[in-house]
């Protein structure tokens, strides 16, 4: 069946259709995953962004429900350049096809993902409708843009030349209207179904080889030495849009993790008497967060040592003085490298962003720990006015590299140096 993609700089790219169908508009983005489909679509930070995926082949692994970052699908829409038809591994439990029907999500393959990858890099991020099916509103929209019902025309993959139909006027400005709105009221406890007990999360990751990884780089095998620093500890994870794995790395340095709704207040969180706060990654513009940005700040009077992820790190940032901007394309994918200031030292980490702290915004008492040495952008804060520290990244990767795990060490130490200064 077939299906297109529309920018919303009316350029189209003509494909076939696969998983659901239908008429669906959000942020088009690309990730540079050569692995990890699984995670990226149960992704909640992914939420109201149709995603590219650079690499050409997706799917070969099928569908492994262990793997997944929380219990559905957040993507509008999905793009590959080829799709798997029979999946081959020893964990595979369907069809990635079959999984995104069961979601609704709509799929696009076919079309030239390094094409439309070099468009986003150049012009940015940009809202995009994709279009498969015989609904009317399928019909009315492949009509407007001329787009033929089987084949594909001569247009596709490059702006359309001629004067536009007042049809096809109207749709594009629908689509550059869209904006993600609500994102974390609309994601938080998305990971909520699929949480497991400590025991059951050491014993699993040991078995893949998951496990805890120091700074040195060594990896701990044994559960008791890997917990004992955070045994006796509660850790509240405020649920912006987390990532199922945040809470397991959590888990597996031997904290109590309490998730709550991106909702809560600090009053609520205060009233669970934590010992530290995991502020998680989301989706959306930091900013919308008005709300959440004031709680942060009674928070952060309150000296609770706090860890920032992603979503979290900004939000962290904000509510300490700091200021935010929209990236041209984003960061998205397991092969980022950012360099750490304090060592020099340079890991490759897991992203996926839109959005950044602005280096020379940070106020005093906060300082630059990691950027990213693409672009040399924030990629992570130190602050010394109260405990708390943050990074743009995702060290509980998921999938990624585990290089910058032991951050999840440097948490706890920040528990355990708090509370003897409390002594």
């Amino acid at each position: 069946m077939k299906a297109s993609l529309i920018l919303a700089n009316g350029m189209v790219f003509e494909g076939e259709s696969f998983g659901a169908t239908g008429v669906v508009i959000g942020e088009t983005v690309f990730t540079t995953g050569m692995n990890g489909y699984l995670e990226t679509l149960t992704d909640p930070s992914y939420y109201g962004q149709i995603v590219t995926q650079t690499f050409p082949l997706i799917g070969n692994y099928g569908v492994i429900p262990k793997d997944f970052e929380s219990g559905g699908c957040h993507v509008r829409a999905y793009i590959v350049r080829d799709m798997c038809e029979e999946p081959s591994n020893f964990r595979c439990e369907g069809k990635l096809e079959d999984w995104l029907i069961s979601q609704n999500i709509i799929g696009l393959k076919g079309i030239d993902t390094r094409a439309l990858t070099k468009v986003l890099r150049e012009s940015g991020v940009m809202n995009g409708m994709i279009v498969s099916g015989d609904s009317d509103e399928a019909k009315e929209v492949m009509k407007a843009f001329g787009i033929k019902s089987t084949g594909v025309s001569a247009k596709s993959g490059t702006i359309f030349q001629n004067k536009l139909s007042e049809k096809a006027e109207e749709i594009l400005i629908k689509i550059r209207k869209y904006t993600i709105v609500d994102a974390v009221k609309s994601v938080t406890g998305s990971a909520s179904s699929i949480e497991e007990s400590a025991d059951i999360v050491f014993k699993e990751s040991a078995e893949y080889r998951f496990v805890p990884v120091k700074n040195d780089g060594t990896k701990v095998y044994d559960p008791k030495v890997a917990m004992k620093g955070g045994k006796g500890k509660k850790v509240v994870l405020w649920d912006f849009g987390a990532k199922a794995n945040i809470r397991r790395e959590l888990l597996k340095r031997g904290l109590e993790v309490i998730t709550v709704s991106g909702l809560a207040t600090a009053k609520e969180i205060m009233a669970l008497n934590p010992d530290g706060i995991m502020l998680s990654n989301g989706p959306g513009d930091p900013k919308e967060n008005v709300g959440i940005i004031s709680e942060i700040k009674k928070l952060i009077k309150a000296k609770i040592p706090i860890f920032g992820i992603c979503l979290g790190h900004q939000l962290l940032a904000l509510a300490s003085g700091a200021d935010t901007e929209k990236l041209k394309y984003g960061h998205r994918g397991p092969n980022q490298p950012v360099k750490y200031l304090e060592t020099g030292r340079v890991y490759i980490s897991t992203q996926n962003h839109g959005y950044a702290v602005k280096n020379d915004s940070l106020p005093k008492g906060a300082k630059l720990s990691f950027i990213n040495t693409n672009d040399g952008t924030c990629e992570g804060v130190k602050y010394t006015k109260y405990p708390a520290f943050s990074v743009q990244f995702h060290p509980e990767a998921c999938a990624g590299p585990l290089d910058t795990s032991f951050l999840f060490d440097d948490f706890v130490k920040l528990i355990n140096d708090n509370k003897k200064e409390e002594k």
